[in-house]
């Protein structure tokens, strides 16, 4: 394909570049992270949680990883705080009877103090105090987090303009550390780097610019010649080769 050809092929992969929820279904088969993991954030938490117990899941997305959970609606809370997927969990969730309501994470947690006996958090954003606020004594924390250092070889790629992490302090040790400061115990925990594969360069196109906070400024038109850079790699290898960081913590308050 030549250069005009895939130049309009990534422009319009651009404009397609938004989604519901959590939804990476336009990529799906054409890249690969997160299938190797050397735990299961899912199994994690099933290891702690029981029916009886009142659970929050922050920053839900579109309640996806959630619902997958099989916990009793009538014990289940969320929160969301972007809005389009607000208005998506308002769609989803609410019918079910699950209290779900708008809020983001860092923010002050819409609910009564010791409100819950298990917190869960995939990949957003968290107040400790707030944490120690909404908690039950021995409440839990269970959180997998994206580290500091995702996605570095493909930001290097497209922007090696930026030359600083969006999250600088997202590391295993440092949040430990902060637990640890606010009195909470350390249950768990693991730090891992993996492997990210894209299988042609759209899909690397759409991923940017949907994960805007790590690609800021990211377009096709501004960077299209480290775009053909990436095309080369691609038919060089077959796959353009990144890395995920990846980080879970499960921490009990005292």
């Amino acid at each position: 394909m030549d250069k005009q050809a895939l130049y309009k092929v990534w422009k319009e992969e651009e404009t397609q570049a938004h989604i519901k929820g959590w939804d990476f279904s336009h990529i799906y088969h054409r890249y690969k992270e997160e299938n190797d993991l050397p735990w299961d954030f899912k199994t994690i938490i099933h290891t702690y949680l029981k029916d009886d117990m009142k659970l929050l899941d922050m920053e839900t997305g579109g309640g996806e990883f959630l619902l997958s959970l099989n916990h009793p609606y009538n014990n289940t809370s969320a929160i969301e705080g972007y809005k389009p997927n607000v208005e998506y969990c308002k769609e989803v969730l609410l019918p079910l009877r699950i209290d779900f309501k708008e809020a983001d994470g860092e923010e002050i947690l819409p609910f009564e103090k010791e409100s819950f006996d298990l917190i869960t958090n995939r990949h957003g954003a968290y107040n400790i105090a707030e944490l120690t606020r909404v908690l039950k004594k021995d409440g839990l924390f269970i959180t997998q987090q994206v580290g500091a250092e995702n996605d570095k070889e493909l930001i290097h790629l497209l922007q090696p303009e930026l030359t600083t992490f969006a999250y600088s302090k997202h590391y295993l040790d440092f949040q430990k550390q902060e637990f640890i400061n606010h009195g909470f115990e350390i249950i768990e925990c693991g730090e891992t780097f993996r492997p990210i594969y894209f299988y042609d360069v759209g899909a690397l196109v759409w991923f940017a610019r949907i994960i805007e906070w790590e690609f800021p400024g990211f377009s096709v038109d501004t960077h299209l010649e480290n775009l053909y850079k990436a095309q080369e790699m691609l038919e060089k290898h077959g796959f353009i080769e990144g890395s995920i960081h990846r980080f879970y913590i499960v921490v009990k308050k005292k």
